[in-house]
């Protein structure tokens, strides 16, 4: 059985940093991408960052480069997100979710989620 798990979410203030975790096990061995979106209230998910399963490819998209970094730990299957400098704009419910394969943008490419975290940025 697939599963993951996010954690680290909460209540932090403008120009402050969290570090999300999405602790996975069951992963069948065609996963080739884990990466985080985000989902603000009333708003579609929305890609931030990719990781390569194996070879440790990043991929962000513009709005948190610099600011967002994505990791992972092979040895205990764990998949970070370290987000600095955060603003009220960052508040969302955060996913890790896991891809074989296709555009890396596109929700449908993922069929496994993690059922979210939470993180708000007050100012």
């Amino acid at each position: 059985q697939v599963q993951l798990e996010e954690s680290g979410g909460g209540l932090v203030q403008a120009g402050g940093s969290l570090r999300l975790s999405c602790s996975t096990s069951g992963l069948p061995d065609s996963i080739d991408v884990l990466s985080w979106f985000r989902q603000g209230p009333g708003a579609e998910r929305k890609f931030l960052a990719a990781i390569d399963w194996i070879g440790g490819r990043t991929y962000y998209v513009d709005s948190v480069k610099g600011r967002f970094t994505i990791s992972r730990n092979n040895a205990n299957d764990t998949v970070y997100l370290q987000m600095n400098s955060l603003d009220d704009e960052d508040s969302a419910d955060y996913y890790c979710a896991a891809s074989p394969g296709g555009s890396i943008l596109d929700t449908e490419s993922y069929p496994y989620w993690g059922q979210g975290t939470q993180v708000t940025v007050s100012s």
